[in-house]
């Protein structure tokens, strides 16, 4: 299985119109913030390639595994998982029947599924391809949660 590559990723998600990146908390965080009007924007997408202490269910320490987490719009989620689980306790991850270590394998997110994420661990490039539309779900809330914080 020909896997995308994590630079490639940053890449294509840096180039959105009206993106900030925010090297922070052991990821890349992509903020949806034209402008620069607010200190970090509206989160839509982080890659995070290292295991931290609330946030190990992935595994991401094997060698060259990272993780694309995309926060989309509710009734997508819903469309791809059904109703989204519980918020897990802290230090605690989602509970649910998916294996949240198997790379490729589109999941809700470990810690914030609950909140609409989804993570993939190292896509390949088919899945990369399937991931497009979420991503573009992902920058589409986040800009109205932007426009949303412009209002107030």
């Amino acid at each position: 299985m020909s896997g995308l590559n994590r630079q490639t990723a940053i890449d294509h998600l840096s180039a959105i119109d009206g993106v900030t990146i925010v090297e922070t908390w052991g990821e890349t965080s992509f903020f949806y913030n034209p402008g620069h009007r607010f200190k970090r924007g509206a989160y839509f997408a982080t890659i995070k390639d290292v295991d931290s202490e609330n946030d190990k269910a992935s595994n991401l320490s094997r060698e060259g595994v990272w993780r694309l987490n995309m926060g989309i719009c509710k009734q997508t989620y819903r469309n791809l998982f059904g109703p989204p689980p519980p918020r897990p306790a802290k230090g605690h991850v989602i509970d649910g029947p998916w294996d949240l270590t198997a790379l490729d394998t589109l999941t809700p997110h470990p810690i914030y599924g609950w909140m609409n994420w989804v993570a993939i661990l190292n896509p390949s490039i088919a899945s990369w391809a399937s991931c497009q539309p979420l991503i573009v779900d992902a920058a589409a809330r986040a800009k109205q949660v932007f426009e949303r914080r412009l209002l107030k």
